[in-house]
């Protein structure tokens, strides 16, 4: 399992890299490998502001769909145009080219609240 220690994690199984006030965010190596294939990212909150928790889209993969949590509070600023052209890119590259959205935080404390590489780590085996 690939947990690059420079993100955050959310025990929802999203990854957070924060730039400036903004976070990149995607579903985990773990999160992809469990769901299977990918076919589908829905991304309809583009645009609105959510809390940390909230569901910020759906992921379908060939037998399940699966809902994608916002780990930190802000803006869904824009909704990664490559995974939408190809789903595939999330099972690929699921920490670089297959990210889901960018957000502008409205609570940047909440990244600090994550888990660190490690953590995740454990609650993953």
């Amino acid at each position: 399992m690939n947990v690059p220690a420079n993100l955050k994690y959310s025990a929802d199984h999203e990854w957070c890299r924060v730039e400036g006030d903004e976070a990149i965010i995607g579903i985990t190596d773990f999160a992809q490998s469990e769901l299977g294939d990918i076919v589908f990212v829905d991304v309809p909150t583009v645009g609105e502001n959510l809390q940390a928790g909230e569901v910020f889209g759906s992921i379908e993969a060939v037998k399940t769909v699966s809902d994608a949590f916002l780990p930190v509070s802000g803006e869904i600023l824009e909704f990664n145009e490559a995974v939408d052209t190809d789903p595939a890119l999330v099972n690929k590259d699921a920490y670089g080219e297959g990210w889901l959205i960018r957000v502008r935080m409205s609570k940047p404390e909440e990244y600090d609240a994550l888990l660190s590489a490690e953590e995740y780590e454990a609650q993953c085996q």
